[in-house]
């Protein structure tokens, strides 16, 4: 079982690494391989003995079960071919991309609010183009800004939509947003066309099976919540475990919980479906074993199991059976199921019967983190506790120790993995969560629960219950602030590679083992490399320069032996997302880059300087230089703790190991260059080849700098003026710079169509290489070493291309 489940799972891990889909007709070879691998006689393997003493399996034995294992790895990945192929079948025509489209359908999700719009899903039922009807896409997710009406699940509207194909941001270090709209089902992303005639409600959402029911009911506890705890501090982590909506979290709580490892307490998943199905059971053991009568009829046990998996049902509900929901939920009606079935089965049975249920309703899990994470945990805890819990004593300081080992097990067992895909640790997770994990799973959520339940009869109790749930939240967070505030709360490190994650995930293995395993020491010395990865560096006079991809916006870093300077840090959406958090400190992390030793903010522009608050909440920086050093003295801009923002000027330059820096404009006497043509423009010379960091500066700055600085500009990579506008580029500016490469840095299908068709050409025509973060995510330049070819710039590489999968645009 636990080996067939394996396999099964190793052949949809192979088939998410692909670039392109396989033809389905290879699906059809799936009934066949599932008769071979289950219904044909299935040889054990054979084995010898001499003296009686085992010997080594014969060779028709390994030769079978070989086979069998091939069969069941290839079945896992027809069996994903299979679900994919019918989730991909709908997807938006290219064709159909930024029209003016009338959509008809229904909202199916709880509609979100941010800062100037609510985001929702919608299911389009009818999709009219020019008047014709269209093929529908399916799902997709809307944002309808400015003023609307009210929205509510389950509502079925007729709207003026442009929509256009997943797409997000591509960046070593980064969250993969198409491949996660992929798994959510979404086939395209756009928003409503406001003050239009055509957009009206169709039919009002109500509590029955025809209108999203669910959605409907989460929407009004939320609601009801709002109402409730109006005035308290923690409405946002209360909705957040009650509902799994988590947008009213602000970016400081979501610190405090990053740094203390206790994010995943307000994951509506194992944790706390597993405690509510629990307290469901041994509340239904308790209250049916009191009549004998019933307990003759059915037996305790039994009652208590059913009511254990309505208890889980009923919650995942609440969090709109969300995907983490669903697995938590199989995992629960594995357990309950054997004790319906009066079967007794044993952990790592239990495990892989769970595990391979969850691959079959939904081989996308694979792709989520908290697939990982969530089972690895789950067999963690048990591989470590085997043996080792003392049911005699039920002494709370035993009961303490052993729950004070839970959390060194999952700290050790999860630590590979935990770098691997956040490329950080929080140091004081143990002690955090040794606190913080009864405190919200004994008190603060079967309150919430009770609260929720006495809503709709009791409101004033349900009221008391949650501001007593407030104070409760209150009393922890002053706990969890004051370790999340302690020196070094946070080990960052670089992602490691395969390699070193599977020697770390064996050496977890022998380390958690049962005293008396031998050379358990060993375990400490397979988890070394965990510990001692470090990232590669430029050699002196080299540079290496990332520009990122951030859609319709600027960020870049440029890296030499010892130092590192970030030009520009993207736009800010919202006052929850912002490329600096989401893009830029994610690729430092990947880099192993733990300080910015300068952050240059070319001029004041939002898709220039709109991720800079949450860098300088993150990650230590040195110096400011800016055109615009005013907006740093603002209050937004608090986490700069005193460093003097400075104005960057034409004479400033600066030596960091064997690599030389030059601000070439704006110059010293500012007032005819403001705004976009104030710009900072930077110059950097490597060995063998330089690159021109220009910001939004226009025609204008470009014969400035023809004029004064012919020879400064010259440079091997230009990162284009102003996205490539049509105010900039001039053929005079692009003669005396002479690029080899020209970078955009432009949004897929972005409002201001950068870049220009005209400027594109005229690159073109003086024989330029042309690459844009559009097309191409991250792109990435090596300057300084001789390559194969003995020149001293290396071939870009592009990231959308690198870590390309068959989602991705």
């Amino acid at each position: 079982m636990r080996t067939g489940t394996a396999a099964f799972l190793i052949g949809i891990i192979i088939f998410q690494q692909l670039t392109a889909l396989p033809e389905l007709k290879w699906a059809g070879l799936l009934p066949l391989l599932v008769f071979v691998a289950f219904w044909l006689p299935r040889l054990r393997p054979i084995s010898a003995t001499v003296n009686s003493n085992p010997l080594i399996l014969s060779s028709p034995g390994l030769y079978l079960a070989g086979l069998r294992l091939f069969i069941l790895c290839s079945t896992g990945f027809l069996w994903a071919l299979l679900y994919v192929s019918f989730v991909y079948s709908t997807t938006l025509k290219p064709e159909l991309e930024g029209k003016n489209l009338i959509a008809e359908g229904m909202i199916v999700s709880v509609p979100i609010h941010r800062d100037r719009s609510i985001r929702f899903r919608f299911r389009i039922d009818r999709l009219l183009h020019e008047g014709k009807e269209v093929e529908s896409p399916g799902q997709v997710r809307l944002s309808w800004y400015g003023s609307f009406t009210e929205l509510k699940a389950g509502d079925q509207w007729r709207v003026s939509i442009r929509l256009k194909r997943p797409s997000g941001f591509m960046n070593p270090g980064g969250f993969d947003y198409e491949g996660w709209l992929f798994q959510q089902q979404i086939a395209a992303t756009g928003y409503v066309r406001k003050n239009l005639e055509t957009n009206r409600l169709l039919e009002s959402g109500t509590f029955s099976l025809n209108h999203q029911p669910i959605h409907y009911l989460r929407q009004s506890i939320a609601e009801k919540i709002n109402k409730l705890s109006e005035g308290l501090e923690n409405t946002g982590i209360i909705t957040a475990l009650i509902i799994g909506e988590r947008s009213q979290i602000s970016a400081e709580q979501w610190d405090v919980l990053t740094k203390t490892g206790t994010n995943h307490l307000l994951a509506i998943s194992g944790l706390h479906i597993g405690l509510i199905s629990g307290l469901f059971f041994f509340l239904m053991r308790k209250v049916w074993s009191l009549s004998s009568r019933l307990t003759l009829y059915w037996p305790a046990p039994k009652a208590a199991a059913v009511a254990a998996l309505l208890g889980a049902i009923i919650y995942a509900a609440l969090a709109g059976f969300s995907i983490p929901t669903q697995r938590a939920l199989v995992m629960v009606a594995v357990i309950m199921g054997s004790i319906l079935l009066d079967r007794t089965s044993l952990p790592g049975r239990s495990i892989a019967l769970a595990l391979l249920l969850v691959l079959l309703l939904d081989p996308l899990s694979v792709l989520s983190v908290g697939f990982w994470l969530s089972f690895a945990a789950v067999s963690v805890i048990l591989y470590g506790m085997t043996g080792r819990i003392n049911n005699k004593s039920s002494m709370p300081v035993m009961a303490w120790h052993q729950w004070g080992k839970i959390q060194w097990l999952i700290l050790v067992g999860l630590l590979p993995l935990t770098l691997l895909f956040f490329q950080r640790v929080s140091v004081f997770a143990p002690v955090a969560n040794l606190v913080a994990v009864p405190w919200v799973s004994f008190l603060v959520v079967p309150i919430v629960f009770l609260a929720v339940l006495l809503m709709g009869v009791q409101a004033k109790l349900a009221g008391w219950l949650l501001t007593l749930v407030d104070h409760l939240l209150n009393g922890l967070w002053w706990f969890l602030d004051e370790l999340a505030s302690l020196p070094f709360a946070l080990w960052v490190q670089p992602s490691p590679p395969v390699w070193i994650v599977v020697l770390g995930l064996l050496g977890a293995i022998v380390m958690l083992a049962p005293k008396g395993f031998p050379a358990r020491w060993l375990g400490a010395v397979l988890l070394l490399p965990v510990f001692l990865n470090m990232q590669k560096k430029p050699e002196t006079g080299e540079v290496w320069f990332t520009l990122l991809d951030v859609g319709q916006g600027l960020a870049a870093v440029v890296q030499t032996r010892e130092h590192t300077l970030v030009f520009d840090t993207g736009p800010r959406f919202s006052s929850s997302f912002d490329t600096g958090d989401a893009v830029v400190v994610p690729f430092l992390s990947q880099m192993g880059i733990h300080k910015i030793d300068r952050l240059l903010i070319s001029h004041g522009d939002n898709d220039h300087i709109g991720g800079a608050q949450s860098i300088l909440r993150q990650i230590p920086v040195d110096e400011i230089y800016t055109g615009v050093p005013e907006k740093f003295s603002k209050s937004e801009f608090e986490d700069t703790s005193g460093i003097n923002a400075k104005q960057c000027t034409s004479n400033q330059s600066w030596n960091w190991d064997g690599v030389e820096f030059k601000i070439l404009h704006p110059p010293e006497t500012l007032h005819s260059f403001t705004k976009n043509d104030g710009s900072c423009v930077l110059h950097v010379q490597a060995r063998g080849g330089s690159m021109l960091l220009t910001g939004d500066i226009h025609k204008k700055s470009e014969q400035h700098l023809v004029k004064y600085y012919p020879a400064e500009i010259k440079a091997s990579i230009l990162v284009a003026p102003h996205h490539g506008s049509k105010t900039s580029s001039s053929p005079e500016f692009i003669q005396t710079v002479n690029p080899q490469y020209v970078l955009f840095p432009a949004g897929y299908r972005n409002r201001f169509n950068h870049p220009a068709e005209n400027v594109v050409d005229r690159y073109k025509e003086n024989g330029i290489q042309l690459l844009d973060s559009a097309a191409h995510g991250a792109i990435q330049f090596r300057i300084g070493r001789t390559n194969e070819s003995g020149g001293r710039v290396s071939a870009p590489e592009t990231y959308r291309q690198i870590a390309r999968h068959y989602w991705n645009r």
